[in-house]
């Protein structure tokens, strides 16, 4: 019976987490949608400022997959529109081939500026809250 109840309480934590990450999301997407971007649009955005910070700077896409919650392919198209509407252009790694670098153009650190505070305070409101 213990053990019913350890996997009843463990089960609601994790519905709980659930719930909270919905929650989360839905509303980063609300508060972004008006400025093109979702949640996982931003989060790639946020990456690249935070791994590159300069102008200039690169990050390989491999180095994405596994900190954006997306399949590679997935993240392969959302950078391909990233890319279309001029926030991140994409190069590729001269010492190998296979490799891609990513970086953000001034108009997605621009974008990426203007949005932070607004996903940052849908953060403090839905997990601190």
């Amino acid at each position: 019976m213990a053990v019913n109840t350890v996997g009843t309480g463990l089960e609601e934590r994790w519905r709980d987490i659930l719930s909270v990450h919905a929650r989360t999301i839905c509303e980063i997407d609300r508060v972004l949608h008006p400025h093109g971007l979702g949640a996982s649009d931003f989060e790639v955005l946020d990456i690249l400022a935070t791994e590159s910070p300069r102008e200039g700077d690169q990050c390989r896409v491999q180095n994405l997959v596994g900190r954006v919650h997306l399949s590679q392919s997935a993240l392969s198209r959302l950078i391909g529109r990233l890319e279309k509407d001029g926030l991140v252009e994409r190069s590729v790694c001269v010492e190998d081939r296979r490799g891609v670098y990513v970086s953000l153009t001034r108009k997605g650190r621009d974008l990426h500026a203007e949005v932070l505070p607004l996903q940052r305070e849908v953060l403090s409101r839905t997990l601190d809250g």
